[in-house]
């Protein structure tokens, strides 16, 4: 795949990542993590986007990637960790530099490319002490770059704070919010955009073929597609399945640099390749897909804010 700057980090990245969330939520042995990543890293995914938070994700990944480390821009966040080590959200700066700490021993490298902060809301953000942390992490080679992970009004303010050079956003065909609450501030400063939940978590799938671990959390997106009631057939799309004209949909959104996508499966893995190879949908089906968003919301009386 073509790499591109990732805004103004100068980091060249794939346009598809990984998403490793799925390789510690759903118990995924190491040696199935090795054959994935490996898989992915060798067909050209530079892009890993793992938590602190994500179970057994980042020891799995540090595990795995040995030599191909080297060929990896790693991104980790903190702030969310598993229960039972420190409050749910620590947003403390001995919480936050302790959880770099661990990032770096569980993922086996002596620096992290880019460290988000996972999700905090706008006060801890205008506190300032969760980035101190980070900026001091910065300043010891341990991240090279900063970023903040979230959505909506908080992210568009952290796309205006200077030490935030990456945002990572939820940017799909059933969570447009970001599309104009978040992309343009942060093209205008110039910040990397990483795009979750690239696929709406795969909304036109059945919920009994979601994994157990996913499908409550899955369901607002299925409800949100099934709203949107739309048939690419009718567009004349009639070669392309929902998972490629999901991914090419968030690939065409101007600002984003990658679609994240987490997989298991290396079919699902290789055909998410493919996709992203054939670069953004036609601007006549994104304009559509956006309309069947708008009117889907008018509809339902709400407004259809960002979903976690």
């Amino acid at each position: 795949m073509q790499l591109q700057p990732l805004g103004k980090t100068g980091l060249l990245v794939s346009p598809l990542g990984l998403g490793a969330a799925e390789i510690g939520f759903t118990g995924m042995d190491q040696r199935a993590a090795t054959e994935l990543l490996h898989f992915a890293i060798d067909h050209g995914i530079n892009v890993i986007d793992t938590a602190a938070g994500y179970e057994t994700s980042e020891e799995r990944i540090g595990n795995a990637l040995g030599p191909r480390r080297r060929r990896c821009v790693l991104i980790s966040k903190c702030g969310w960790v598993e229960e039972g080590e420190t409050s749910p959200a620590d947003w403390t700066e001995k919480s936050i530099s302790d959880s770099i700490d661990r990032s770096l021993r569980r993922l086996r490298t002596d620096h992290i490319d880019v460290m988000l902060l996972h999700s905090c809301d706008r006060p801890e953000l205008e506190r300032g002490e969760a980035l101190g942390a980070l900026r001091s992490a910065q300043e010891a080679g341990k991240v090279r770059f900063i970023g903040y992970s979230g959505d909506g009004e908080t992210a568009e303010f952290a796309c205006r704070l200077a030490e935030v050079s990456v945002i990572e956003t939820s940017i799909n065909l059933c969570d447009q919010e970001n599309i104009e609450a978040v992309l343009p501030v942060a093209r205008e400063a110039r910040i990397g955009v990483l795009a979750k939940r690239a696929l709406a978590n795969g909304a036109w799938r059945p919920l009994v073929k979601v994994h157990p671990a996913y499908r409550e959390y899955v369901r607002p997106y299925v409800d949100r597609f099934q709203a949107m009631g739309i048939k690419l057939a009718e567009w004349g799309a009639t070669e392309m399945g929902w998972a490629e004209a999901a991914l090419r949909f968030t690939l065409a959104q101007p600002g984003v640099h990658v679609a994240l996508v987490g997989s298991a499966c290396f079919e699902h893995l290789y055909d998410n390749m493919e996709a992203a190879r054939r670069g953004p949908l036609p601007k006549e089906i994104v304009s559509r897909l956006r309309q069947a968003f708008r009117q889907a919301e008018s509809r339902s009386g709400e407004r259809w804010g960002a979903l976690r």
